[in-house]
Parts: structure tokens; sequence; C-alpha cells
């Protein structure tokens, strides 16, 4: 199903919260604004802010636009692609969405739903686009490979330099901890999707085993979504966690 076919553009919901890829979800969005005469570009009734961590001040700062009052008197739209929230960013979101304004409506894009409190989410209209964020075949391959060469693989996946505006703080799409979440999605997917005994039967490897991987990779996950923390070091022990072919 596409996004398109999840928003009515006669009766839209105040905020919508869509789990994926945004290199995915962000020009399907852009795509249905254009359907509704909504301009992306020189329209002071839109706002896309696109960051790899969400923090406080952020919030405030988007707390005080959404307070001010629209432009040309129709619809004002806010689209937020973000990696990780703080928590404190997260519990000014919350007094956001508490009253609906009228006339506002809010995007979130975010790789995974479980980054926010569950308080948070309970306020979305939620969309989930996960199965798009998942590449299990690149996954199969690494687990495959021999350690060395998932160590290096880590290393391509991870040495690429972001896009990045300094002055603007904001992080393109395609950043290394993007990567490392999207590659970890794909990995723990392909473990829970019944693969194991397939895995057992091709490497020897014990489906319960797998499954100490699985939470390993989730334990993983959630450290690479902090800001400052070592997404490298976090990924290589991803890479020797999972045993090799026997």
């Amino acid at each position: 199903m596409k996004l398109i076919d999840h928003l009515d553009k006669d009766n839209l919901h105040h905020a919508y919260l869509i789990e994926g890829a945004r290199d995915e979800i962000v020009p399907e969005l852009f795509e249905f604004f254009d359907s509704l005469n909504i301009k992306i570009s020189g329209n002071p009734d839109f706002c896309h802010i696109a960051t790899d961590s969400f923090k406080i001040d952020e919030a405030f700062d988007m707390r005080e636009m959404a307070g001010n009052k629209s432009f040309s008197g129709e619809k004002r739209i806010f689209v937020l692609s973000v990696n990780h929230f703080t928590l404190d960013a997260q519990n000014v979101l919350l007094k956001i969405f508490e009253e609906p304004i009228e006339n506002i409506h809010f995007f979130v894009i975010i790789p995974d739903l479980n980054i926010l409190l569950r308080t948070l989410v309970s306020r979305f209209y939620v969309i989930s686009e996960k199965n798009r964020n998942v590449d299990r075949e690149t996954a199969k391959k690494f687990i495959y490979m021999s350690k060395t060469a998932r160590i290096d693989f880590i290393k391509n996946l991870l040495t690429e330099e972001d896009d990045e505006d300094k002055e603007g703080g904001i992080i393109a799409i395609n950043s290394a901890r993007a990567r490392a979440l999207h590659f970890l999605n794909g990995l723990e997917s392909l473990i829970h999707a019944g693969f194991t005994s397939d895995l057992h039967k091709n490497t020897g490897i014990a489906p319960e085993y797998l499954v100490k991987c699985s939470e390993h990779i989730f334990r993983v996950r959630e450290f690479v979504r902090m800001p400052g923390s070592s997404i490298k070091t976090l990924m290589e022990s991803v890479a020797l966690a999972i045993p090799e072919k026997i």
C-alpha cells in the first residue's frame, strides 16, 4: 500500500507518525502536498526539518512556530525527518500534541517507532512503512561472511562522509547513524522471519544461538540511537557476536 493511500486529503489528521526510510517517504509526501496545491518552497506555512537528533531547543522552536498565525489563512504543514528524539524534546512535543491546533498538520518520519515514548506515539495516526526499510539480502550475505569480512563490511558501511550543513546542523538523509540502523533492522528482521532453520542448515549455527544474537542486535540498536555513541565500535560488536560458518 502506498503512503498516499493512508492520507485522506478531505479529512487530514492533525499528526501523522510515519515509520520507514525518509528518502523514500519524503518524495511521496511532497507529491501528496502537490495534489493539495501546497507549495513546499517559498511557502511560510510549510516547514521541513531534517536532522539526525531532535533536541529540546528544536522542540521549543517548533512549539513557538506552531503558535504563530498562518500567513495564507490556509493549512500549515510541519514535516520532521528525524533519526532520534531526546527525552526532553519528546516531553515538549507531548504538550504540543495534547491539544490539536486547527489547520496545523504534523508529519513525523522516523526509522523506528521504538525510539519514541508510548505516550507520544499514542498522540499520532501511525503509518508503518518499516518493511520498506529492511534489506534482508544484504543481511544474509553479512551472516555468511567471515568475521574479518564482516569488519571490512562495517568499515565500508560507515566510512562515507555525511553531507552535513554545519551551520544549520542538518545531517543528510544517508547519515552513518541512519545507515547503521537501517542495516540492523534488516539483520534483525532476517533472524525473526523464520530464517533461523535455513541458517542452521547452511552454517551450523544453532537457532537458539541466533536468538541470543538477535538480543545483542536489539541492545546495540538502542546505543546506536544515542547521540555521541561510537557507531563503529557498536557495529563491530555485532560482526563478532555472530559465529562464523561451522
